[in-house]
Formats: C-alpha cells, sequence, structure tokens
C-alpha cells in the first residue's frame, strides 16, 4: 500500500509539462499575441514581404515569451495568497505541484529570452518596451493588488502594452497611431477586470487583497470603473478611424462591437449579478480581439 502511495504520487511527465506550460498563462498570452500583431501591423510603413512576416514572427514570439515569464513570475511572487483562493488554489505554484524555486528560474529564464531575442531580432525599443512592462507589473501592480483599489489604474498601464510593442518592432518608433491603440486596451481592461474582481470578491477579501474598496463604496468604484471606461471606449474606436485609415465599414462594426460590450457592462452595473458578470467577461474576451481583428482588415 505504501510503496503504492508512493508511485501515485511521482509527477508523470506529461502532467509536468502540462504545469509549466500552465504557468506561462496561455489564455492571457493569445490575447497579447494578438494585440501585439494589430499594433505591428497597423504601424508597418512599408509594402509587406517575407521579411516583414519574418520580423512580425520574432516580435510575437519574443513579446510571447516576455508575457509568459510576467506570467510565471507573478505566480511565484503570489502562490501563497493564490493557495487561499479557490480560484487560483489549484495552480502548479500554489498547490504544490511545482516549487517556488523551479517557478523563479523558469521564469527569469523565459522573460530574459524574450528580452534579449526581441532585442536581436526586432529592435532595442520593442525589447525596452516588454521589460517595462515585466517590471512595473511585477514590482508595481502585484504588490499594490494588497494595498489600494487603485492598483486597477496603475495594472492597466503595462496592461495595454503590446500594441505599443509590436508597432515599435515595425515602426521603430512611436506615433500617434500606437497611442490610439494603447488608450483602446487600457479602457477595455477596466470593464474586463471588474467582471472578474466581482465574481471573485470572496476569493479577493479572503486573501486580502484590496482590488475592490470594503463598504457600500465598493459598488459605486465598480459601477463607475465599467461604465466610464466603456463610454470612452466607444469614443476612442471611433476616433481610431482616420489614424488607422479605416472606412466606413470598419467604423459601423467599431459602434455595434461596443455597443454590445456596453450592453453588458449596463447590464452588469444595474444588477450585479454573478451571472451578469460572467457575461460581461465573456463580452470583453470577444470584443477585443474583434475589434483588432476589424482595424486590420480595413487598414488602407
Amino acid at each position: 500500500m505504501t510503496s503504492e502511495r508512493a508511485i501515485a504520487v511521482i509527477p508523470t511527465p506529461n502532467v509536468a509539462l502540462a504545469d509549466y506550460w500552465a504557468l506561462t498563462k496561455p489564455d492571457i498570452n493569445f490575447l497579447i499575441a494578438i494585440t501585439t500583431f494589430a499594433g505591428f501591423y497597423l504601424g508597418y510603413p512599408g509594402r509587406w514581404d517575407v521579411a516583414t512576416s519574418l520580423l512580425l514572427i520574432h516580435t510575437l514570439l519574443g513579446t510571447v515569451l516576455v508575457a509568459a515569464g510576467t506570467g510565471t513570475l507573478n505566480q511565484y511572487l503570489e502562490w501563497q495568497f493564490d493557495s487561499q483562493m479557490r480560484r487560483t488554489a489549484r495552480r502548479p505554484v500554489a498547490s504544490g505541484r511545482i516549487k517556488p524555486a523551479a517557478a523563479l528560474w523558469f521564469g527569469i529564464g523565459l522573460s530574459a529570452a524574450g528580452g534579449i531575442y526581441l532585442a536581436v531580432a526586432a529592435n532595442l525599443l520593442a525589447s525596452g518596451l516588454a521589460i517595462f512592462t515585466l517590471l512595473s507589473y511585477l514590482f508595481v501592480y502585484t504588490p499594490l493588488k494588497r494595498k489600494t483599489p487603485l492598483c486597477t489604474l496603475v495594472g492597466a498601464i503595462p496592461g495595454a502594452m503590446p500594441p505599443l510593442i509590436g508597432w515599435a518592432a515595425s515602426h521603430e518608433s512611436l506615433s500617434l497611431g500606437a497611442w490610439v491603440l494603447y488608450l483602446i486596451l487600457f479602457l477595455w481592461q477596466f470593464p474586463h477586470f471588474m467582471a472578474i474582481a466581482w465574481m471573485y470578491r470572496d476569493d479577493y477579501d479572503r486573501a486580502s487583497y484590496q482590488v475592490l474598496p470594503r463598504g457600500q463604496a465598493r459598488v459605486r468604484f465598480v459601477v463607475l470603473q465599467t461604465v466610464l471606461p466603456l463610454l470612452a471606449l466607444v469614443l476612442v474606436s471611433l476616433v481610431a478611424r482616420p489614424m488607422g485609415r479605416l472606412g466606413l465599414v470598419c467604423s459601423v462594426g467599431a459602434l455595434l462591437l461596443g455597443a454590445v460590450f456596453f450592453y453588458y457592462g449596463a447590464k452588469f452595473t444595474l444588477r450585479r449579478a454573478n451571472t451578469d458578470a460572467r457575461k460581461l467577461l465573456f463580452a470583453s474576451i470577444v470584443y477585443l480581439p474583434l475589434l483588432f481583428v476589424l482595424m486590420t482588415i480595413f487598414r488602407a
């Protein structure tokens, strides 16, 4: 019986590989890749050729490596708090399937590889922006989550960087169009995170996170952080039309996407039910890729 139990707890290679894959937060990296691609494509000033395609691949690979390292290091820094939350207790480090030291070195390796790869294969500006994203996310936003609800505002700064990285890699500079893309992603994060924070508010309270205010201020905070950014997001997505030389069809599409997104946001703020928060979260995940795909398709 003892030997059988010992054999049962030995991790198989497939399980270990799956855990390291989970450390990188692949679902988030998918959105990062899409927004990085949009920034690259919309910022590229010349004709598309084989060299451009290779540069795009290099940019996406380097950016995703840094993002994967950031996600891994975030789980290393927060594993003790993750273990107190039902939502995150099964994460590889929090559950004990991967040792914290192993996650630390894995994250450092991914981040360093991505930063160096971007510097060599793209340019120093893209690499610098990626490293800034990593540092500000890990050492400014992450500790602030336990101190103030304003962490959402601070976290949105590095969270909106992927389009800038893509633009910098293709354009070697940041023009006004890059900052419009940045603003879109910056505003999108507020309703997206408010939905998550509301769904798991008890979890966050249990782990002493301060992502939402306590008491009566909580509802007002969630409403403002959802509705106002959504309104601004709809306006900015329309303003982006001349910046990206988008056509009328794209503008109509952006308006329709924004209207649907705003509908779910307004419904959530009025009812504040977990089911409505979940629908808002799903709407946010659908909205962002569709908007950036729309912008790339109708780029002149």
